[in-house]
């Protein structure tokens, strides 16, 4: 397969050797989501596609589902903590105002060497992270990198609005990234984008310095995320078929090429809007939302890892990460295995 960007790539690459994930053990069901707001299954499984999701215990936090996403990715690659040269998390739910999540992942792995940071693109995150590393590498001032998806959402989850709390769960997943020079593979297109004119339609307010924790709020349920559903739906499809459209077009690719599309998994009805949009058979769209509910940050990293341990990519193969989150943000990542 040759491509328009083939021949412009440098010679190093930002290329994936270890991945890994981690969810919670504790289970919250669609039956147990029945006892505590008016739903039932049925109608979960029908609007979203989830069955279940996994859930932290108040001794749980973001930083240790991260860490131990991370000592997975890292067994897999074969590679030392020690070698790490940084380390960055995509969270929303960090495991406090500062320092970032990142620091206490660095700590937990005994990473001295690494330095690190936190990024908020919400469920893009981790799509702006693999650029991020993909310049540092291709620009030859990074060998080895640690990028994790980590949520805990449901700590600020409204349990008693159920067009929102049906959605959430909590989990962590991690890919390590080493640049290689003259691979053939690797991280080959980035696109991202954002539109805050849309802040409204997934966001939540409190504590930040707009709403102070030293200021009443006016609203009590500021603390928990707020979403208008229609809005992000149709927002979310749009830019999810513009981004995959446009990394289909600057790479010279077609439906052929691609061996496999894996989308944030919001909710499993956009994710098949999307894909029929894009003329995408199932076979080639991989959903895991069923299982885990809306991990933010951290179901991209998780479908990756679940698709890799399933073995339905290998070397050679093309794959497309994509997702759109709070901001608005969106963004995707061609990626040869």
């Amino acid at each position: 397969m040759q491509t328009k960007i083939e021949d412009h790539l440098p010679a190093n690459r930002a290329v994936i050797t270890g991945h890994g994930s981690f969810v919670p053990a504790k289970i919250l069901t669609n039956d147990d989501l029945s006892h505590m707001v008016d739903t039932s299954d049925e109608w979960i499984v029908t609007r979203t596609g989830i069955k279940v999701r996994h859930i932290t215990t108040d001794k749980e936090s973001t930083a240790h589902l991260a860490t131990e996403a991370a000592k997975r990715a890292l067994e897999r690659a074969k590679l030392s903590a020690e070698e790490l040269e940084l380390i960055i998390v995509a969270t929303i739910t960090p495991e406090m105002v500062f320092p970032s999540t990142a620091c206490f992942v660095q700590q937990a792995l005994g990473a001295k060497k690494a330095w690190g940071f936190d990024i908020a693109a919400a469920c893009s995150g981790f799509v702006y992270s693999l650029h991020i590393v993909q310049q540092f590498m291709e620009n030859g001032r990074l060998n080895n990198a640690l990028v994790i998806g980590a949520e805990s959402l449901t700590k600020i989850t409204n349990w008693k609005e159920r067009t929102s709390c049906i959605l959430f769960g909590d989990g962590a997943g991690a890919v390590v990234l080493q640049r290689k020079q003259n691979a053939g593979r690797g991280i080959l297109f980035s696109t991202l984008g954002a539109d805050g004119t849309y802040w409204e339609s997934l966001c939540c307010r409190a504590y930040g310095s707009r709403h102070p924790v030293s200021r009443p709020l006016e609203d009590p349920e500021m603390v928990y995320m707020q979403i208008k559903g229609r809005e992000v739906y149709q927002q979310a499809v749009r830019r999810i078929v513009e981004a995959v459209t446009e990394c289909m077009t600057r790479c010279n690719l077609t439906l052929d090429d691609i061996k496999m599309v894996i989308s944030h998994q919001m909710n499993a009805r956009i994710i098949e809007s999307a894909a029929k949009r894009l003329n995408l058979p199932d076979e080639k769209v991989f959903i895991n939302i069923q299982d885990y509910g809306n991990t933010s940050a951290a179901s991209v990293p998780i479908a990756f890892d679940e698709c890799m341990r399933q073995g339905k990519l290998k070397k050679g193969d093309i794959v497309i990460l994509v997702a759109f989150g709070a901001g608005v943000t969106w963004g995707a990542n061609v990626i040869e295995m």
